[in-house]
This record gives C-alpha cells, structure tokens and sequence, in this order.
C-alpha cells in the first residue's frame, strides 16, 4: 500500500511538505505541488480523505434538504447549489424531504449525523428541523421560503411581484381576477396572496374571497381549484395560479372545460419554466432568478461556516415578468 512517506521520498520533499499539498494547509511553491502530484499519480496514491476530515473537523461536504423531485423550479435551483459547491471545493449531498415536517427532521439529522459542514434547507410548513438545527449549532441557510430569523435565509421577493402581475391583469381590463394559491403556512404563499390583495385594494376592487382558492402547490389540486372558480355563478375572467405545477393544473382544467386563453380566460402564473414559451398561447408568468438562489445560497453558508457568530442575513432577489400572450397581450414577440 501506497503511504504519503512514499510521495514525499518519490518527490523529494518531506512527509509534512506532502500533508501541506493535500490539505491546502500552508502555501507551498508552484514547482513543488507540481512535483507532489506528479508523485502520487505514478504512484497511485489515494489520500485518507476520512483520516484528513477528522483531523481539520471538516468533511467538505453540504449537505442540501430541498424537495426538488417533485418540483422543476426546485431541481433548477439545486443544479445551481451542486454547481457552486463543486466550485469552492465542496460535494454535495442531497435529500429530498418531501415537504413532510417528520421526514425533514430525519432527513436533517441524519445529513448532520454524516458530518457535513452545513446545510441548505427548503423547510417545510411546521418545520421540525430548525429547532433541531438551532440547537446542535449546524451552520444553516435557508433557501426560498424565508420562515425564521434565528438563520440566514434567502428568497425571492414575493408581494410586489406578484400584485406587479394582478395589477397588469386589472389594466387589460379584468375585475374579477381568480387566485390560486399554495400550500398554506409557507411564506411563499402569504407573501403572494398578500400581492393579489394590495393589487385589488390599489386599484378600488372590493376582494371576493371566492376568488381566492388553495391549490395545493400542486397540478391537481389546482385543477380542482381552477373547475371550483369556473363552477361560480360569477366566474373570474382572468386567473393567476401560485406556482408552475398549479399553472399547469390550471390549464388542464380550463383545457377540459374548452375555455379559450386568452380569449375567453387570462391566465399567468408565478414560476416561467423552460417549455412556457411553446405553449399557445405562450405563458405570461414571473421568473425566479433561480441561479443566482443557488450561488448566493451557498456563499452566504460559506460565510456562515467561516463566521459562526455574525449576525445573521436575510437577503431578497428580484424576479422578473416574463410578458407573453397567455395574459392578453399582443404584439410581443
């Protein structure tokens, strides 16, 4: 078996020369680092990656809870943290909770329980996590639902966005604007609704709250939701659904009523995905900047590892409104 005193003596270096390589340790010369790695390459040497982990109380690993296999919008931001975590050296370990309260709490302990240095969290309604996490000292951001200051967190500004949306349906000309809303208890949801409710208020709209129906955060759910607000004696002539799964369950509901969008329906969304372009009409939703949710999320746990008593941070990124046809525009390319 192959030792670091067999590098070192192959590269005429010492044994700690070669430790100070492997571990970053010490800043050691060019030449010299080429001379190490030359060694362990024709010696096939595998380092101790554990033994070196135990030693620096580190294992270069994050580890990530997101339930993102159910949800596209979700998968694009853990794609994002995978990238930027390879970057700064890091592997990532991800576990998908299921937005289940009990499966995150075991899920969470179990990514400590695996020593990583710290962990992204997507909590779910009535998290049991944080608590936990609170009190073993686990370095922990909080990623896209923004539910508790004792963390850093980061997301996406919700409100203004989203009555920025209902507000461009309301000068189209439509006063009864039908919202379909998430899962309730995520401050992704209030947020949102809390939008829908100033956009109608500013403009002297009186709220309905048969208007204003629970989709889930999910495509059928919201399919039932969206068949509840057309079943209305005074159905909505525009809709906006709370998320990319409730858009598509929208749309299958207005497809199976033979409702025309946006001839006889408006319809946007929050969440643009990848194919909203070639659907006809083309979708007008509101696009999350789920990339830079991913790299800003993984640096502000860097600097939460590498500071462990700074205060903490909430940090909101601005989306953007993608205007296509599916709101009533025309002329757009």
């Amino acid at each position: 078996m192959v030792t670091m005193d067999d590098v070192a003596s192959r590269a005429g270096v010492s044994t700690s020369t070669v430790s100070h390589v492997l571990n970053g340790t010490r800043k050691v010369s060019p030449a010299t680092v080429q001379a190490v790695q030359r060694a362990i390459q024709e010696l096939g040497y595998i380092p101790n990656t554990l033994a070196r982990s135990l030693a620096r109380s580190s294992t270069s690993t994050i580890g990530v809870a997101i339930s993102a296999l159910s949800n596209h919008y979700f998968s694009e931001t853990v794609h994002a943290i995978e990238t930027e975590c390879a970057r700064h050296g890091y592997m990532m370990l991800f576990v998908d909770p299921h937005d289940d309260p009990e499966q995150e709490l075991r899920v969470v302990t179990a990514l400590h329980h695996r020593r990583v240095d710290g962990i992204l969290l997507a909590p779910s309604t009535g998290s049991l996590a944080l608590d936990y996490l609170q009190a073993n000292e686990v370095p922990t951001v909080l990623v896209d639902r923004m539910m508790s200051e004792r963390f850093d967190q980061i997301g996406v500004e919700n409100t203004q966005s989203t009555q920025a949306l209902v507000s461009h349906l309301i000068e189209h000309g439509h006063r009864r604007i039908g919202f379909i809303a998430g899962r309730a208890g995520l401050g992704t949801t209030d947020e949102r609704v809390a939008g829908y409710r100033q956009a109608l208020h500013a403009a002297g709209l009186v709220f309905d709250p048969q208007l204003l129906v629970n989709g889930g955060s999910s495509s059928e759910p919201a399919r039932a939701a969206t068949a509840h607000l057309l079943a209305l004696e005074m159905p909505p002539t525009a809709i906006m659904a709370g998320n990319n799964l409730m858009t598509l369950g929208a749309m299958h509901a207005l497809r199976d009523a033979r409702i025309e969008v946006p001839g006889q329906m408006a319809l946007v969304g929050f969440d643009d995905f990848d194919w909203a372009d070639f659907f006809v009409p083309r979708l007008t939703l509101i696009a999350q900047p789920v990339q830079a949710l991913g790299t800003r999320a993984v640096h502000l746990l860097l600097q939460r590892m590498a500071s462990p008593d700074a205060p903490t941070q909430s940090l909101r990124l601005a989306p953007t409104l993608q205007l296509r046809h599916s709101c009533g525009c025309t002329g757009l390319e």
